[in-house]
C-alpha cells in the first residue's frame, strides 16, 4: 500500500488529513519493516516536539483497523508496518534486530489442516522470527 491509497481509505472513512497523521504516514511508508509506536514517536518528536504518545498510538490502531497497516506483537509490544499486498495470502519473516520482513509465500496450514480434518479452522497467524543475512554479519 502507498500514501496516495491510504489517505483515500482515510477520506472514504471520515478521517481528516492531519500534520501528525500524514507524518506517521510518510514515515511508516519509508521504511519497510516493522517498529513500534515508541519509536516512531521519538522520530517524530524531533521535528513535532508537542506530539504525544497516545497520539501516535490512536492513529496507529486506527490505521491498522482500516488495513492501512498490518501489526504484529513482538516480545510483548505492538509492531506497525505499512500493509503489503492485501490481495495475496502470505506470511513474513520478520528480523528480531531490524525488523525488516520477507514475504513467505506458502502457508503451512495446508499441511496442518490435513491433521484436522473434522474441525472448522476459522483463522491463523503464522509469523518465522531470526536475524535476516544483514544482521547476521553485522
Amino acid at each position: 500500500m502507498d500514501i496516495r491509497e491510504a489517505w483515500n481509505i482515510l477520506k472514504e472513512e471520515g478521517f481528516k488529513r492531519t500534520k501528525h497523521r500524514e507524518r506517521i504516514l510518510e514515515y511508516v511508508a519509508a521504511h519497510d519493516r516493522y517498529m513500534t509506536a515508541l519509536e516512531i514517536r521519538d522520530v517524530l518528536a524531533a521535528d513535532h516536539p508537542g506530539i504525544s504518545y497516545d497520539t501516535i498510538y490512536r492513529n496507529l490502531a486506527t490505521f491498522v483497523e482500516l488495513s492501512i497497516l498490518e501489526e504484529t506483537e513482538l516480545e510483548g509490544e505492538r509492531h506497525f508496518r505499512m500493509q503489503c499486498d492485501a490481495s495475496a495470502h502470505h506470511h513474513h519473516f520478520i528480523c528480531r534486530i531490524c525488523g525488516k520482513t520477507e514475504t513467505i509465500p506458502h502457508c503451512p496450514l495446508d499441511l496442518i489442516s490435513l491433521d484436522l480434518p473434522d474441525h472448522s479452522i476459522e483463522g491463523h497467524k503464522f509469523e518465522v522470527y531470526g536475524k535476516c543475512p544483514d544482521c547476521l554479519t553485522a
